[in-house]
């Protein structure tokens, strides 16, 4: 994994606002750090994670901002009830697709790859369990020599939004900039002439990096056997696509 690819995909991911989440908003744009900004990245943790690496390393060698507290586990009668990622902001790096048929609402029509989260849900569980955790007694306790009152909090959920193969609707332009792609199941997928385009499917914590960055492709042949243990294991798979000079990037789902 590149690095540098990896932590400018995170540091310019689109940041969803106040409009959408209900909550303020915090954007890595207010980071005064180098572009040419490159460190070592843990190889053993999820993409989740790694964004949290990569955001607590650009905060600390901003020149503007900086990281007072960070992964303070919040503790009751031994038990952990919650953690704050950072003491002045909430990040998150997502990836949610677009489906159509199940609100009239379009933010509840953001699912996860596999339906197993929703952006919505996010959003809740920020609203009424996250945001809420640094009033606790017991965060209270634990920050003393902090004005809990004092602190503003603010919400950076980087995403990646994926919509329907050939969908026409129009989103609003919160939603339009995090676009990165489409997805489709394998029938419509094989019923493409891909005999022309070549492929690669990144690992899980190279999801968000630009295709443009990867040098390594394969023909559908040689991707096909992954697929379809993918999917017969109800796992959507995301692909990046080179087609002469074009790249693109589309997730194949199961459902």
């Amino acid at each position: 994994m590149n690095n540098k690819s990896r932590i400018t995909s995170i540091l310019q991911a689109p940041c969803l606002d106040t409009s959408v989440t209900g909550l303020p908003t915090f954007s890595l744009t207010q980071l005064d750090v180098s572009e040419n900004l490159v460190f070592s990245l843990p190889t053993n943790l999820r993409l989740g994670h790694l964004a949290e690496k990569v955001i607590s390393k650009a905060i600390k060698s901003s020149d503007n901002h900086k990281v007072v507290f960070e992964n303070i586990q919040i503790l009751h009668d031994k038990k952990t009830i919650g953690e704050l990622d950072f003491i002045i902001q909430q990040v998150d790096n997502k990836f949610y697709l677009y489906d159509p048929s199940i609100s009239s609402e379009a933010l509840k029509n953001w699912i996860g790859p596999n339906r197993n989260d929703s952006l919505y849900e996010k959003l809740e569980k920020l609203k009424k369990k996250q945001f809420p955790l640094l009033y606790h007694n017991e965060t209270k306790s634990q920050l003393a020599k902090v004005n809990a009152n004092g602190i503003t909090q603010s919400l950076c959920l980087l995403v990646n939004l994926f919509i329907p193969y050939e969908y026409n609707d129009a989103f609003r332009p919160q939603y339009q900039r995090a676009i990165k792609g489409y997805y489709l199941d394998y029938e419509t997928f094989i019923s493409l002439d891909n005999s022309h385009k070549t492929y690669f499917i990144p690992s899980r914590k190279e999801w968000g990096i630009d295709p443009l960055e990867n040098e390594n492709w394969s023909n559908y042949h040689d991707i096909k056997d992954y697929i379809k243990i993918s999917l017969k294991e109800k796992q959507a798979a995301l692909i990046w696509q080179k087609e002469s000079d074009i790249y693109s990037q589309f997730f194949l789902v199961w459902w």
